[in-house]
């Protein structure tokens, strides 16, 4: 049966949304453990938040349109940057006017650029349903990931004057970093370089992005917004790392899409551009392998994914990413204490023990 046919009825999808919206009220009590008042604040805000989303998609004026750019907000998912651009507003007023919409506004960037990654990794699924791309084709997905945008640049019109020019920078940087990767390193950009140049304008920006937004807009004082723009940037190279090792290590009803999804097509995650740099004893037979296919299929897929898991490119991957968890730690250090911070703080532990 062809990906499109194989979309989960409609008791399937409420029960992936369900899992999802689970998933990120577990996160919230593993930051906030022990702030009550805080807990019942984001979770509030979160609800806030996700009614404005599917009421920014349904807004489309044709019925096609709100159909595929409401999809993957539907399916739900951990709902990680407007949580974090509403803890960003703990530093200010945070019930100040447009707060929720920040929040939409991160939200609805991360999801275009969902759109248009899978178009890009050629991904069957995400969030436990269909990928746009496989649903509907890759032009319907680029086109709506470009509706997300614009719609994300249109709410931010209605934010605070600095919420313009944050996200379009975070805006440009998703783009640049997307081209980068497709187009690959040039001659003299070596691989390690090149890919966190990439997911530090994939990924970090967005983290960043989320965070300063909800400073901005609740009117927390610039140096707020400079400490949690650094850490931001550092938490998101460590979650991208993250997300490196769970493709590997993690099933795909853990991860909601296809295990060694970026080996399939062929994208080399951080522990990949270990075994190749490195010359380890004992990855030979790996190094082969990933040296001698651009994307895998069936047993060579199988088999590399193996060896990676036994590898010990997966703890030299994991050493980077508690550096820079490390990094984010101490670019807390200029905020106030209180439970914000803490939640910060715990957002770091949580990156580095998940498991989807």
């Amino acid at each position: 049966m062809p990906a499109a046919e194989r979309e989960p009825r409609t008791g399937g999808k409420l029960m992936t949304a369900l899992a999802a919206r689970m998933r990120g009220r577990s996160i919230i009590s593993r930051l906030v453990v022990g702030e009550s008042a805080l807990e019942r604040r984001v979770l509030r805000g979160l609800e806030q938040v996700e009614t404005r989303l599917l009421k920014c998609a349904g807004e489309a004026e044709d019925p096609r349109l709100a159909e595929v750019a409401g999809h993957l907000i539907a399916a739900g998912g951990k709902r990680l940057r407007p949580l974090l651009t509403l803890l960003g507003a703990e530093f200010g007023d945070v019930r100040g006017e447009g707060v929720i919409e920040a929040a939409v506004v991160a939200e609805l960037i991360h999801t275009a650029s969902l759109h248009h990654d899978d178009v890009m990794d050629e991904a069957l699924l995400r969030h436990g349903v269909s990928s746009v791309n496989a649903r509907w084709g890759n032009t319907v997905a680029v086109r709506s990931g470009n509706w997300l945008l614009a719609r994300a640049a249109r709410l931010s019109a209605s934010l605070a004057p600095e919420a313009i020019p944050l996200q379009a920078e975070a805006s440009e940087r998703l783009v640049r970093g997307q081209l980068r990767e497709l187009v690959g390193p040039d001659g003299a950009e070596r691989r390690l370089s090149h890919y966190f140049a990439v997911i530090s304008d994939k990924s970090a920006s967005l983290i960043s992005l989320s965070l300063r937004l909800g400073a901005v807009q609740a009117g927390a004082p610039a140096g707020v917004g400079e400490a949690l723009a650094a850490y931001g940037e550092h938490l998101g190279v460590a979650f991208q790392i993250s997300d490196d090792l769970l493709d590997i290590t993690s099933s795909s009803a853990e991860l909601g899409k296809e295990q060694g999804k970026d080996l399939a097509v062929g994208v080399a995650g951080l522990p990949v551009l270990l075994v190749l740099d490195d010359a380890w004893p004992g990855d030979e037979e790996l190094r082969s392998l990933l040296s001698g296919a651009q994307a895998m299929r069936g047993q060579q897929h199988e088999r590399t994914l193996a060896l990676l898991q036994r590898s010990g490119c997966m703890a030299r991957a994991r050493g980077i990413m508690d550096e820079r968890l490390a990094a984010a730690r101490a670019s807390l250090g200029p905020l106030p204490p209180g439970p914000a911070r803490k939640a910060l703080e715990s957002l770091c532990e949580f990156v580095a023990t998940r498991t989807a």
